[in-house]
């Protein structure tokens, strides 16, 4: 009787095990059906033939995929990175960005930078950390916690004194470049502290020349060349101390500066800067690195009180994005690296989730739509129907965002192609009519 009930319920756990299996095989297959799809046309176009691309465009409303090709695998994503930080911005950065840390004691002030871009930068026209200076004399500048490098992992070494890789620091000012201009025949720097260190090895009369930096200092020289010579932003070598110096000169007031860490960041006071989307919307319109750059810095700075990306990723990597689909490998805050590695899958859940936690008006405002930013020249048909991120390195091409159809339907898409062979321009036409078609037809 035992050996018979033994027998009875082995067979009922078998076909148990087995109606488990069949279904979860079935779920898999069903699954893989709906994540799959064929190739859009678009790709059977000469230009892609050695391309890598990968295609998501999906809908919330049903959660489905009108658009699923190699949307899991992983890419160089360029200037789509600028995604993350921006919503990470969004998040943990507030309304206002934090200027200066300070502490008040019987008059005089101990502060602390924050790696705020904001600063001096061109862009502004009021600088209220300025103010906080004017306004108070007895100021000690303490050192900063600063735990980074002043380039990132992956970044081209040899673009050093190109105007897009200004390096990262704690305590950026004038966007940390130093502009030339030719105002007849005479050479103009600014700040003016840097003018001492141009060095003059050309004809200025002529207007053919070049200036260049020296690799691991402030030096600059002015050298004969074949072009007209037009206003040019080299970025300098930081230092804490530095830009210290370049207050002192702007302020025309001696402040003092200590090479340590001395107050406990718990007693620190929050001096503000500017609106945290005055920063954001240049950073997505004209694909600013350098606002990127230290976006993510100041997020690690309001997260742990550390100015580190690495830190900074890892914590953002274990909370607000642990759930992502494909688990990147993120190592900047601009896309200027290489090592990035991000998969559509994943832009399009961070996107969504975008949409899900942020005010629609304030990612419009912040992302360009059709002709605006680095849209510019692109659906210009399209306003209000577009909000997207471009990305460019060499032979790379990235476009991420949401797009609104003719019929209503709101979609989140991303579109990255690696290792193309032909004109940048030449894939962005091609993903405009892919996109511009979806919107009119669905």
């Amino acid at each position: 009787m035992n050996d018979r009930l033994l027998q009875k319920n082995s067979s009922i756990i078998c076909f148990s095990v087995l109606f488990i299996l069949l279904l979860s095989s079935c779920k898999v297959a069903q699954q893989t059906q709906v994540n799959q799809s064929t190739k859009p046309v678009f790709l059977d176009s000469a230009i892609f033939a050695p391309a890598h691309v990968g295609i998501a465009v999906y809908e919330p409303a049903t959660n489905t995929y009108l658009y699923n090709y190699q949307a899991e695998k992983y890419f160089i994503p360029a200037s789509n990175t600028k995604i993350f930080t921006c919503y990470a911005a969004m998040k943990h950065l507030g309304d206002s960005l934090v200027g200066l840390l300070y502490n008040e004691d019987d008059g005089e002030y101990t502060v602390q930078f924050t790696g705020d871009p904001t600063l001096l930068h061109s862009d502004f026209k009021v600088h209220p950390v300025i103010q906080f200076f004017q306004k108070n004399k007895n100021v000690t500048v303490v050192k900063s916690n600063w735990k980074d490098e002043r380039w990132g992992n992956g970044w081209a070494w040899n673009d050093f004194d190109a105007d897009y890789m200004a390096e990262r620091s704690a305590a950026p000012i004038y966007g940390n470049v130093v502009n030339f201009s030719k105002k007849g025949n005479q050479i103009h720097v600014f700040p003016k502290l840097f003018k001492d260190s141009l060095t003059l090895y050309g004809n200025v009369q002529t207007g053919n020349f070049s200036i260049d930096r020296s690799f691991n200092n402030n030096n600059f020289l002015l050298k004969n060349g074949k072009r007209k010579f037009s206003n040019t932003e080299i970025p300098f070598v930081t230092s804490e101390a530095l830009s210290v110096a370049l207050l002192e000169d702007t302020l025309l007031n001696t402040i003092n500066y200590l090479d340590v860490e001395t107050v406990s960041q718990a007693n620190w006071k929050k001096c503000y800067s500017q609106p945290t989307d005055s920063m954001l919307k240049p950073m997505m319109h004209r694909s600013d690195n350098f606002y990127a750059e230290q976006g993510l810095l100041m997020v690690g700075q309001a997260l742990s009180g550390e100015l580190n990306d690495a830190k900074t990723i890892d914590s953002l990597m274990k909370t607000d994005f642990a759930n992502m689909p494909n688990k990147p490998r993120w190592v900047d805050g601009s896309g200027l690296s290489r090592y990035n590695l991000i998969s559509p899958m994943d832009f399009v859940w961070v996107l969504n989730k975008m949409k899900q936690e942020i005010n629609w008006n304030r990612i419009t405002a912040i992302f360009p739509t059709g002709n605006t930013g680095t849209l510019n020249g692109y659906y210009k048909n399209y306003v209000g129907k577009i909000y997207a991120k471009t990305g460019t390195l060499s032979n790379h091409v990235a476009l991420s965002g949401f797009i609104k159809t003719n019929s209503g339907k709101e979609l989140i898409f991303s579109v990255l192609v690696n290792s193309h062979q032909t004109a940048a321009s030449n894939i962005r036409r091609a993903v405009e009519a892919f996109l511009t078609d979806i919107i009119e037809k669905n």
